[in-house]
């Protein structure tokens, strides 16, 4: 509930003063005990707390997931494993669950705005890309998939120029060297959010090696975000879409 709304319930006796005031503090976060829940985010900036679900305990998870969604109506969760959304069905039962991209989340219907498009420079890197993509479309931003388009066949990415040309912001998910980010940013009039994965051989070094590569990228417009990061990809991507949108 926002600061206007407790107000104007306080002011029409709906809301002890007492229940106003334990709203305000709720409103600033509320304490779990083992978690301070930042219900004020949305507000603040946007956008409500996103909940990294891996390695949480049950109990944790559980009660986190179920404080967000009280609030806010709609929840977003990266990293979730199958018995996690299992644990969090038996309380909210239309939570949906996406095994690719890992995402578990009850989201509102709402206008997807602007064009992200999605490039991934092979099959193995989709579930970060997916994770990007999902992340994007939750914060309401319509998003273009282009999968399997890496350096290898090179003339896959140069028939795309269409999405290219499309695109308010693009992201680039690829592994092994990365190259591909580079290659787009090269072809590309807008921001490039290139995310290196851990998908590739020992050399590789569980993604370092593209991680380098994609920061000491020669192209302009390149940004680089953590190995396999496809959620912090997808919401750095929807900041630049809506502020392309307005």
């Amino acid at each position: 509930m926002e600061i206007k709304e407790i107000l104007e319930n306080l002011k029409e006796n709906k809301l002890s003063i007492e229940q106003a005031e334990k709203e305000i503090k709720n409103n600033q976060y509320e304490d779990l005990g083992f978690a301070k829940i930042d219900h004020n985010r949305k507000e603040r900036i946007g956008a409500a707390e996103v909940i990294f679900c891996q390695n949480k305990p049950d109990e944790f998870l559980s009660k986190i997931y179920n404080s967000i969604y009280k609030e806010d109506g709609e929840v977003l969760g990266t990293r979730a494993s199958k018995e996690q959304y299992e644990l969090v069905k038996k309380d909210i039962p239309n939570v949906e669950y996406d095994n690719i991209s890992r995402i578990l989340k009850i989201e509102k219907q709402k206008e997807k705005v602007g064009n992200i498009v999605v490039f991934t420079g092979g099959t193995a890197d989709i579930p970060v890309a997916e994770e990007a993509a999902v992340t994007a479309e939750f914060f309401g931003n319509k998003v273009e998939r282009v999968y399997d388009v890496g350096v290898a066949g090179i003339h896959r990415i140069l028939s795309q120029t269409e999405k290219l040309d499309s695109a308010n912001c693009i992201i680039v998910v690829a592994g092994m060297e990365g190259a591909l980010a580079s290659v787009v940013a090269g072809l590309a009039k807008v921001p490039v959010i290139a995310v290196p994965t851990s998908v590739g051989y020992g050399a590789n070094f569980g993604g370092v090696s593209a991680l380098l590569s994609m920061l000491n990228s020669c192209a302009n417009g390149v940004s680089t975000v953590n190995i396999d990061n496809g959620y912090g990809a997808g919401y750095i991507a929807n900041q630049i879409n809506k502020l392309a949108v307005k």
